[in-house]
C-alpha cells in the first residue's frame, strides 16, 4: 500500500504554519534610510516616494525615535544639500559642522543605542552629481579614494557606528579601513555596497537628493544588471580589504544575487529595498491593484529567504508596526 504524501497537513492551522516556518522576519532585521535637510520643523515631501520626506534634524530625531521604539535598530542617513555647498571634490563632506555630522551627533545624543549608518560617496556633495571626482569627463578612481577615506573619518569623528561606501570605486574599502584605523576608529564598521548595480530603480532617490549626474551616467563604476559572476570578484575584494557587511543593491530584482553572495561569505549580508521598489508598491496599492501591507511583508520576507541578514527599507516603520501586530 502506498502511503499518501500530503504536504498540506503542515499547513492546516496558523499554529502549525508557524511551527514549520523556515524564514523569520523581525524589526531587528531592518534599517530605516532617512533624508536630512537644513532648518527646524521642516518636512519636504518627496513626490515619487509617498510617505517619505526630507527632514530637518529635529524631525529626523523624532522619526528615528519612532522607529527605534518599534524595534528598528538602525538608520542610514543621506544629506540633501543646497547647490551652493556643492563643488567638484565634495568639500562639504569634511565639514565637522556640516549637516550630516550634526545629524549624527543629534541622533547619538538622543538615542545612544541607535546604530547610525552614514553614506560615503561624493554624489550628495558633488556639483557633478557623480560618486567620484570627474576629470575631463571621466570618473577618476584614484583621485576619489583619499576623499572617501577623509569623508569616512569625518563621519566617524561625529559618532557614526557604521560607514557605508556606496560609490563603487575600486579599492575604497581598504582605503577607508586604513584611514579609520589610523584615526583611532578601529571600532567603526564598514558596510560595503559591494554589489551595486547600474539600476533604473534609483530614480526617486535621486529626486530626493537632487543627485542625478549632470552629465553621463554611472555605468562605468556601477555593475551591469546582466552580470552575476562579476559580483563574486567584488565581494572577494571587499572582504580582503576589511569590509564588515556586504550589501546588494537593488533588492527584489536581484534576489538571485543576494543568494549568491550569501552562499559565498560568512559576513552579514544586507539588501537594499530601493526607492523605485518602494514607490512601485505604493503606486500599485493606490490604484487598488495590491494590498500594500501584505505585499510589503512578502517582499521583505523574500530578502530574508534569499539570505539577507539586514534589510534597508524606507518602509521600516510600516513593516515594524505590522510585525508588532502579528500580521
Amino acid at each position: 500500500m502506498t502511503l499518501a504524501q500530503r504536504p498540506r497537513r503542515n499547513r492546516q492551522s496558523a499554529g502549525m504554519r508557524r511551527m514549520v516556518r523556515e524564514t523569520s522576519l523581525s524589526a531587528a532585521n531592518l534599517v530605516l534610510p532617512l533624508f536630512v535637510q537644513e532648518g527646524t520643523a521642516q518636512r519636504s515631501p518627496i513626490g515619487s516616494m509617498p510617505g517619505q520626506a526630507r527632514l530637518s534634524i529635529d524631525l529626523l530625531v523624532e522619526t528615528a525615535s519612532q522607529a527605534f521604539g518599534l524595534g528598528v535598530p538602525a538608520v542610514a542617513l543621506f544629506p540633501a544639500l543646497s547647490d551652493s555647498l556643492k563643488d567638484p571634490r565634495g568639500s562639504e563632506s569634511l565639514n565637522a559642522s556640516g549637516l550630516l555630522q550634526r545629524s549624527v551627533r543629534a541622533l547619538k545624543q538622543a538615542l545612544p543605542e541607535l546604530v547610525v549608518i552614514t553614506d560615503v560617496a561624493l554624489d550628495p556633495y558633488s556639483s557633478d552629481g557623480h560618486d567620484g571626482v570627474v576629470v575631463d569627463g571621466i570618473i577618476d578612481n584614484d583621485q576619489t579614494l583619499p576623499l572617501l577615506a577623509q569623508m569616512a573619518v569625518a563621519q566617524a569623528d561625529a559618532g557614526a557606528d557604521v560607514v557605508a561606501p556606496s560609490d563603487m570605486m575600486d579599492g575604497r574599502v581598504g582605503a577607508i579601513r586604513r584611514a579609520l584605523d589610523a584615526a583611532g576608529h578601529s571600532r567603526v564598521a564598514i558596510c560595503s555596497y559591494a554589489v551595486k548595480y547600474a539600476s533604473a530603480f534609483y530614480g526617486p532617490f535621486r529626486e530626493a537628493l537632487d543627485s542625478t549626474p549632470r552629465s553621463g551616467d554611472k555605468k562605468t563604476y556601477q555593475m551591469d544588471p546582466a552580470n552575476h559572476r562579476e559580483c563574486l570578484r567584488e565581494i572577494e575584494l571587499d572582504v580582503a580589504e576589511g569590509a564588515d557587511w556586504l550589501l546588494v543593491k537593488p533588492g527584489l530584482p536581484y534576489a538571485d544575487i543576494i543568494r549568491l553572495v550569501r552562499d559565498r561569505t560568512a559576513l552579514p549580508v544586507a539588501a537594499y529595498h530601493v526607492s523605485g521598489e518602494y514607490a512601485m508598491l505604493h503606486a500599485a496599492a493606490e490604484r487598488g491593484f495590491i494590498d500594500y501591507d501584505a505585499c510589503l511583508l512578502e517582499t521583505l520576507t523574500c530578502f530574508r529567504r534569499a539570505g539577507a541578514d539586514i534589510i534597508f527599507t524606507y518602509a521600516a516603520i510600516d513593516a515594524a508596526r505590522l510585525l508588532r501586530r502579528g500580521t
